[in-house]
């Protein structure tokens, strides 16, 4: 059921100018999320996520609804709902609202999950790569079935609708923009040039394991191929890449001190922050944006203001687009 697309409005609006999207990492509470999101939109950050574990975290949908309505311009992205833990039908319906209530800014990021324990504690099954792969892309079809306005029938292997009809609708043309996230070139990849327009990857083992910048253009050209191979322009996905955790201070020595005292998220994952001079942060994400990216996510400590400011104010300005 997959279609034949041009290039989503807001991947073209995306490539008029170098955007960064943001999320502040250990929030305590929700008016401390507030302030935070709120002083980014002021800061220009194109895009705030959230991401999926709802055993730790205040529930992806039920807070990307609460940001819709107080923020004004940014998207908001889910950073990536798990498909595992909503029914479709629950899931376009959530994504549906979250669209309407923010007037058309939000991306839909979906993934076949990771988190074996999290998925212990909802008492899911964890099923094997294929399977969640298989589960994700019927998934895929039966949200945008859903999303099609008209009674819906979806017979799949895990995903089963019968004349199911959803309504309101997202409010976005021609649908809401779609981000896959992950970069295993066998699967991932393939899923993002059939269905998606926004493709995900970075230094972190639950996103495809990019540690080097010749990881990112390996992935990059994989992805061209699989475009190539269902007709698809590549131009048609947004290439995007996340930073784990960014730390930025002026300077070496003060750099040394955060790092000495930085709470670093997924502690127990491989995964690779970067610590950095805002010399050394212009450096790093030029190469990455020589090698094809063209939009950077990035994860701060919400606390850490610096980081934030040097990355306005020294970092992104310094950085040229392809």
């Amino acid at each position: 059921m997959s279609e034949e697309r041009g290039i989503h409005p807001w991947v073209v609006e995306a490539r008029e100018r170098l955007r960064f999207a943001i999320v502040g990492a250990f929030l305590p509470d929700w008016e401390a999320q507030r302030d935070f999101v709120l002083r980014a939109e002021e800061l220009g950050f194109d895009a705030y996520w959230l991401n999926d574990h709802p055993t730790r975290l205040i529930d992806c949908w039920s807070g990307l609804a609460a940001l819709a309505m107080i923020t004004k311009k940014m998207r908001l992205i889910s950073l990536v709902s798990c498909v595992y833990y909503r029914s479709a039908m629950l899931l376009a319906r959530q994504a549906a609202d979250v669209d309407r209530l923010s007037g058309g800014r939000l991306v839909l990021g979906l993934g076949i999950g990771d988190d074996v324990q999290e998925f212990n504690q909802m008492q899911l099954p964890f099923p094997p790569t294929r399977e969640r792969h298989e589960m994700l892309v019927e998934t895929i079809e039966a949200v945008r079935g859903l999303w099609a306005g008209a009674p819906f029938t979806y017979q799949g292997k895990h995903v089963r609708l019968e004349e199911a009809k959803l309504s309101p609708m997202p409010v976005q043309q021609p649908h809401v923009p779609l981000l896959i996230g992950g970069g295993g070139p066998r699967f991932t990849l393939r899923e993002v040039a059939k269905y998606a327009d926004v493709a995900n990857i970075g230094p972190h083992e639950w996103i495809g394991g990019d540690y080097e910048v010749e990881d990112v253009r390996r992935k990059y050209e994989a992805l061209r191929g699989h475009c190539e191979a269902v007709g698809r322009p590549y131009e048609a996905i947004l290439r995007t890449h996340w930073t784990p955790l960014l730390t930025l201070a002026p300077s070496v020595t003060a750099l040394e001190a955060k790092r000495a005292t930085t709470r670093i998220p997924d502690a127990t994952l491989e995964s690779r922050p970067l610590f950095a001079t805002p010399d050394e942060a212009v450096r790093h994400y030029q190469s990455l944006i020589d090698a094809g990216a063209e939009y950077f996510l990035v994860t701060v400590t919400s606390k850490d203001v610096e980081s934030v400011d040097l990355l306005v104010e020294r970092v992104i300005p310094a950085l040229e687009p392809r």
